[in-house]
């Protein structure tokens, strides 16, 4: 490893350290191994004071950079600063302009407004607008004049559940209003955002809702199209999300595809081209992280590969990601930005010495399988650690999805792609008579693709769930994995065994202890009991809100199916199935009568629950050896 890389390797954890730290503890922590690493990268290279000096210099520049800037604060003018100390929402009238597209979800839309006045002021800032109901989309470049409550987004009441607070900080939003009426009184001319709704509309009227919507993911990404909840979810557990989300691999097809058509050209003329195609890429699926950090290296890539050097691809990587995280530091928290650079990193160094391995070790018969399994083999154990630490599972099934998806995904890119230039170029009489007979057959290919991806969904155990996973036991496990995807690290290979089987044991035993868990949430009231690795679940409401936070709960703590649900609240018929699914034994309260009467109980091993009176106000839940009394008003223990 050379010094120059390693400074850039040290500079590159000072960014995203800084970034995502958040407590005293974790600060202490990354100076230690910043200046343990500074120490190590002197010795081995046997660098002057002078240099170390100034690399030391450089870290705590980087580590001043990234950690001011990861997370934003509101400026001057910013709507949230007019709410009270103490949090209460208050009435205001504000004008504004909306952000990116909202459709109508559950009856409602939701959207940032970007703020120009404030009950006749002038304000500057953003707000996350929600208008329920909403009957018709929100349109980016809409002029709006609404009346509503402002108040601060409140923090998630547990970890599995989605955190307003951070998200919207994240997008430089403090403050949410809520709103039944709108007054729209402008529209801006906004040519990217007709041209994206004009491709997934035009794609949906013609190919239905799951095929032409996943045709416009290929070329807008799952960003900017609506999607149905079921064909993400099955791209998710299919281990296929990244052919959703906008990255290198849709570059890749554009770019080869226009640098093969334009291979006769000169060089100037192809470097013309290949940026054309990668700015018409970034202009239409926006400036993602992803998508920012696949450009950046597709347009290195080009200039070095047209000026007849060769390119170094970890370098051109390394440098890409230390400049976007100086010149936006909040994107280190992003997970998009995280699993992109965790993905293309074990393309770069692990892919070659996988396929290596296949070619030395597989029959001849079974090479050309060697660049199809090593791909996405390398980019799945490399982003392993990031699922288990945010989501709490990894798809099973992942490497079968992807090599019996990767001869539709190509194709179908490419055709999406061409469709949705036809879409913006040709007339519109022309486009309407071509497109319905150009698109059948991509639309049969895409059919072919949903299916595979609903059909492997399907097989059992597909999501792998493990619980929420501690951060140290995840970055054990990571320390565990490299020595077996970095050649030069083989050496380490027994003793990073040991760390893997280690990880694996102690996460083990934390889903094995006795725990009760409660979420309070909205009004609503949840409580998980867990038992050697099984778990029920008491829940106040049984309304679709509160089946969707429960499912959410069950799998973030790493059970697929709880052994009952006792839901203190009646289930109407369309909430039925979600609830039936989730658990094995369904109890519900039917006309304000719970389902147990005093001295009946609900139980499997080790999980139980009673009427602890004769009234019905007071119940017992029982969880391994422990025993709680609870008010069935609220799920709380009772008081005294």
């Amino acid at each position: 490893m050379k010094p120059v890389f390693s400074a850039g390797l040290l500079l590159f954890m000072a960014c995203i350290g800084s970034a995502c730290v958040s407590s005293s503890e974790q600060w202490l922590s990354l100076v230690a191994v910043l200046v343990g690493g500074l120490a190590v990268w002197g010795r081995a290279f046997h660098r002057p004071k002078k240099a170390m000096a100034a690399l030391a210099l450089m870290l705590c520049l980087v580590c001043a950079r990234c950690g001011t800037g990861a997370m934003p604060q509101p400026q001057p003018g910013d709507p949230s600063l007019l709410i009270p100390p103490d949090g209460k929402p208050f009435v205001v009238r504000l004008v504004g302009r909306i952000h990116a597209d909202a459709a109508v979800t559950n009856g409602r839309c939701r959207s940032l407004l970007e703020v120009s006045s404030l009950n006749g002021q002038v304000s500057r800032g953003r707000t996350e607008l929600t208008l329920d109901p909403c009957t018709t989309p929100l349109l980016t470049g809409s002029w709006l004049e609404v009346q509503g409550e402002l108040r601060r987004p409140q923090p998630a009441s547990h970890p599995l559940l989605a955190s307003g607070d951070e998200r919207l900080a994240l997008q430089r939003t403090w403050s949410r209003l809520r709103t039944d009426a709108i007054q729209v009184f402008r529209q801006d001319w906004t040519p990217l955002a007709n041209a994206r709704r004009t491709i997934a509309q035009r794609f949906t009227d013609l190919a239905g809702e799951q095929s032409g919507g996943l045709l416009a993911a290929l070329v807008l990404g799952g960003a900017q199209v609506s999607l149905p909840q079921s064909l993400r979810d099955g791209f998710r557990v299919a281990g296929l999300s990244h052919a959703l989300a906008a990255s290198g691999f849709h570059l890749s097809v554009l770019l080869g595809s226009t640098l093969a058509c334009a291979k006769t050209l000169p060089a100037a003329l192809r470097i013309a081209a290949g940026s054309g195609a990668m700015a018409l890429f970034l202009a239409l699926t926006g400036a993602q992280p992803s998508v920012v950090r696949a450009v950046l290296m597709g347009a290195a890539a080009l200039l070095i590969g047209e000026s007849g050097h060769r390119s170094r691809p970890l370098e051109v990587l390394l440098v890409t990601l230390v400049l976007m995280l100086l010149v936006h530091p909040a994107w280190g928290r992003f997970i998009g930005f995280q699993f992109s650079a965790a993905a293309t990193a074990g393309l770069v160094i692990s892919a070659g010495s996988l396929e290596q391995w296949f070619v030395q070790h597989w029959p001849q018969c079974l090479h050309r399988l060697a660049p199809a399994l090593s791909i996405p083999l390398a980019a799945l154990f490399w982003t392993l650690p990031l699922q288990l630490l945010y989501f709490g599972a990894a798809p099973l099934y992942a490497l079968v999805s992807n090599l019996l998806a990767a001869p539709l995904l190509a194709p179908l890119t490419l055709a999406a792609m061409a469709l949705a230039v036809m879409v913006l170029l040709l007339p519109a009489a022309l486009s309407a008579a071509l497109l319905p007979w150009l698109i059948w057959p991509v639309q049969q290919l895409s059919w072919w693709l949903i299916s595979l991806v609903h059909w492997i969904s399907q097989w059992p155990g597909a999501q792998m769930l493990t619980g929420p996973v501690h951060p140290l036991l995840v970055l054990l496990f990571a320390l565990g994995l490299l020595p077996w995807l970095m050649p030069a690290t083989q050496r380490w290979r027994g003793l990073s065994l040991l760390w893997l089987v280690l990880a694996v044991c102690l996460q083990v035993r934390v889903q094995l202890r006795d725990d009760l868990i409660r979420v309070e949430q909205w009004g609503r009231q949840w409580l998980v009991l867990r038992h050697r690795g099984r778990a029920a679940m008491l829940s106040s409401h049984g309304d679709d809100l509160s089946c969707r936070i429960a499912t959410r709960l069950s799998h973030g703590l790493g059970h697929q199916r709880l052994d009952w649900i006792a839901v203190l609240d009646p289930v109407g018929t369309d909430q039925q199935v979600c609830w039936n699914v989730l658990a094995h034994t369904l109890e519900v309260e039917q006309r304000g009568r719970f389902p147990l009467t005093p001295g009946q109980r609900l139980q499997s091993d080790g999980l139980s629950v009673g009427v602890a009176d004769q009234r019905g106000r007071m119940l017992t839940v029982r969880f391994g050896t422990r025993v709680q009394r609870l008010r069935r008003s609220n799920l709380r223990p009772q008081s005294g």
